[in-house]
Formats: structure tokens, C-alpha cells, sequence
């Protein structure tokens, strides 16, 4: 059997806006395995990006276990959990928050500076094949080349695990398949366990396995028995 490398056990979040009580998660147990890539989907207001923020250490549950090997992060403290970010995750977002006045080696490098084994900036850049744009302010960039570039940034530490909120939401067909493609080389290369959130059920094809959620909850879990490639995903 593959490593457990994360376990959640009945886990729930409960947000309080006002005197409003918002369960973002119901009672969600979970295992993520070492080098697989899982694929996330549901509506909006299923629960997805609270799970993902459980896992990457951005927030912690109001009741139930999350354990990352080792390290609990149920009740870690912002200076344990900020420790566990930057040592061993990697975060892509649908936006990609670049500094618009760094080149695209700058923005990597922003990471490899307060990593302990990083790469090269331009190693990065090269796994994401924009070599040639290295030199390149944001501006410069297409949505696309700007996305990769946020992907090199977050595999630039070598993370033991890349979580991915929407990565293709603000990209076309032709250029999402080429995110995806990038984020199936890390995977596969790196053995970066990988879970990407997403909208668009064609993207299911690609993972090893797919959560569905629902209301807060995961409502199935399915195996595929043959990963497609992102090259050969139907839109």
C-alpha cells in the first residue's frame, strides 16, 4: 500500500460571520497517499477551498483531526503551521500574484530565498519550459506564461505537496490543457503529491483519484484506473 502521507478524521469548520453560523466542512475523514494527483470537484460552496486550506496549513479545523505525517495541524499556532507551509507545501491559485516590478526569475526566487533546498530559479522556470521568458516582467507575460510562472514559483522549494484552487479558472481551453500538462510533469517528476481544485469535471480524467463534494461534505471517492493524459482531455 502506498504512504499515508495526510489523515483527516472527522473533520468539521464552522466559520461565524456576525450571528450567522456558516459549516463549511461536515465531519470529513480523508487520506492523501505519497505522489498522487487527486482532482477536486463541486459547486461553489461545496467545502473544496476549505479542505485545501486544512491541508496546506492556512487554517484549522473547529473540530476532528489533520495530521501531515508527524505534524499536527489541528492546533499548530501560526509560527508551527507557517513553518509547515514554507518547508513543505507549494500553493497555486487561479490568480497569480505576481509582483509586477520582478522579472519572472525574481518572483521565483522570492521563494528560493527562504527555502532550505531550492532550486535554481531558472531550474524552475525550465520545468515549466519558459526558459526564454525568465528575464520577463509579468506584463510581458500571457495569462498562461504567468500562471507557469506561479507554478515555478511553488515547485521552485521542492514542496512535498502543491495544492492547486482553480488553477485553469481564468485561462482558455488551449492554455489550461497546457497548465495541467505542467502540473502533470511535477507530479510525475518531482513525486509532489498534487491536488488541484477544480470547477470542470473533464478534468477528472487526469487524477489518480476524484473527490465530489458536496454541502461540506465528500459525497464519493473514485479511483481511475488509467490516468489520462492532459493532452487527451476533452473539453
Amino acid at each position: 500500500m502506498p504512504e499515508a502521507i495526510f489523515r483527516m478524521r472527522d473533520v468539521s469548520k464552522v466559520y461565524h460571520v456576525g450571528d450567522l453560523e456558516v459549516v463549511a466542512l461536515r465531519d470529513v475523514s480523508l487520506e492523501l497517499y505519497r505522489g498522487e494527483f487527486v482532482v477536486l470537484l463541486g459547486p461553489s460552496g461545496s467545502g473544496k477551498s476549505t479542505l485545501l486550506n486544512l491541508l496546506g496549513g492556512l487554517d484549522t479545523p473547529t473540530k476532528g483531526q489533520v495530521d501531515y505525517l508527524d505534524h499536527d495541524l489541528s492546533e499548530g499556532g501560526d509560527e508551527k503551521l507557517t513553518a509547515f507551509r514554507r518547508e513543505h507545501v507549494g500553493f497555486v491559485f487561479q490568480f497569480y500574484n505576481l509582483i509586477p516590478s520582478l522579472t519572472a526569475a525574481e518572483n521565483v526566487a522570492l521563494v528560493t530565498d527562504i527555502a532550505e533546498k531550492p532550486m535554481d530559479p531558472r531550474e524552475a522556470l525550465a520545468l515549466v519550459e519558459l526558459t526564454d521568458r525568465a528575464d520577463h516582467f509579468p506584463a510581458q507575460l500571457s495569462g498562461g506564461e504567468q500562471q507557469r510562472v506561479a507554478i515555478a514559483r511553488a515547485v521552485a522549494k521542492r514542496p512535498d505537496v502543491l495544492l492547486c484552487d482553480e488553477p485553469t479558472g481564468a485561462l482558455d481551453v488551449e492554455t489550461g490543457r497546457l497548465v495541467l500538462q505542467v502540473l502533470e510533469r511535477v507530479n510525475r517528476e518531482l513525486g509532489t503529491i498534487t491536488a488541484v481544485i477544480t470547477h470542470n469535471a473533464s478534468i477528472a480524467a487526469m487524477g489518480d483519484r476524484v473527490l465530489r463534494m458536496s454541502s461540506g461534505r465528500i459525497v464519493s471517492i473514485a479511483a481511475n484506473e488509467k490516468r489520462l493524459p492532459a493532452s487527451e482531455l476533452v473539453w
